[in-house]
């Protein structure tokens, strides 16, 4: 799954990707798309390594992407940050990041500091950037509809879709109101509106304003995260006694970086099953509703395919009872079959036979 980091020039998302994933900060005006792979924290990882006495732990993933920082002050600017918006069509889900903090020796877009006006231009921008995807598709499909063919009626029902888009992209609804069935939504899946893509917002705070309200209206149910970049970005290069005592020092109880991750995986509706292997314990990401039978091909063809049955413990029960054991003898232990749906937290070892 990848979430790309959208944000203003100087909001930073360099700072923030760098303190998630390690990845170095790139130089300034750099053009390149910066990637880096982040780990999502699981406690219910770390217990069962410590119960299970495995030496190794693998927790599931997301796959972050920097785009370097956009600019719309002039026709120059504009079409480079198209041509970069027009990279990320292909990710999963969009992250803003929006700039809170003060710093004097780093400019501020426009040269002042308005969060509210950069979040608007932001999403604006976004809105604009997929009304004239759909423009240019309606384009296409009229010129098709002159020379009918064998996918006329095809055509047609696209067409009647992505006016009804365009009318709502200039209405600026969101353009999922106006989708009326799966079909629909199969229609214009290969084009990557943005607009139909999971978002949350992230704040970018300084220091000292930490404590402090938001003061930012996302106008809807867009999930809002707050976090100090450059903060995060020190504690991620401190080992992890040192990292406990600075957070301490602060009054901090969990990172902000957890909270964006965390938020991230949800908006992407994933969940996680755990494993415990010979050597290691496991975080795997599924989609959320995904059935035993699938969640089995995520360790291995082989099990999906000679599925037998999914030796199933919800992590918070086994948690509770302590031990394997003493959850069996609470006939706790379940053994599902290939329609099971996963639960978030479900400890799964698949029986199978080839």
């Amino acid at each position: 799954m990848k979430v790309a980091l959208l944000g203003l020039l100087q909001s930073g998302k360099s700072t923030l990707l760098a303190a998630i994933s390690g990845v170095e900060i790139p130089p300034v005006g750099s053009t390149n798309i910066q990637e880096g792979m982040v780990s999502v924290p699981d406690e219910r990882v770390d217990w069962l390594a410590e119960v299970y006495q495995r030496k190794k732990k693998v927790y599931a993933t997301i796959d972050c992407l920097d785009v370097p920082g956009l600019s719309f002050t002039d026709e120059h600017t504009r079409a480079a940050a198209r041509r970069l918006i027009g990279q990320v069509r292909t990710v999963d889900m969009l992250a803003l990041v929006i700039r809170k903090f003060e710093n004097p020796q780093v400019p501020a877009y426009r040269h002042g500091l308005n969060p509210q006006k950069d979040l608007i231009e932001l999403r604006t921008e976004i809105l604009l950037a997929d009304l004239e995807l759909v423009s240019t598709r309606i384009e296409r499909l009229e010129k098709q509809l002159k020379k009918p063919g064998k996918e006329q009626a095809h055509d047609e029902a696209e067409l009647a879709l992505h006016r009804r888009l365009q009318e709502a992209i200039e209405s600026e609804k969101s353009i999922r109101s106006v989708i009326e069935s799966e079909e629909e939504l199969e229609l214009i899946r290969s084009l990557g509106f943005l607009t139909l893509k999971p978002m949350i917002i992230v704040v970018n705070l300084g220091e000292e304003q930490l404590a402090g309200e938001l003061n930012l209206d996302v106008n809807g149910t867009v999930p809002v995260v707050a976090v100090c970049a450059r903060l995060e970005r020190e504690l991620s290069q401190l080992d992890a006694q040192s990292r406990a005592e600075f957070m301490a020092d602060l009054g901090l109880a969990q990172r902000a970086i957890d909270k964006f991750v965390g938020s991230c995986y949800s908006a992407l509706g994933l969940i996680s099953f755990l494993t415990i292997g010979s050597d290691e314990v496991r975080a795997w990401p599924i989609k959320r509703d995904t059935i035993a039978l699938e969640a089995a091909g995520k360790v291995h063809t082989d099990m999906k395919r000679g599925f037998i049955r999914a030796q199933t413990m919800a992590f918070a029960e086994l948690k509770e009872y302590g031990s394997e054991k003493e959850l069996k003898a609470a006939g706790k232990v379940r053994l599902e079959g290939k329609e099971y749906v996963v639960q978030d937290g479900d400890v799964i070892k698949f029986r199978f036979n080839v």
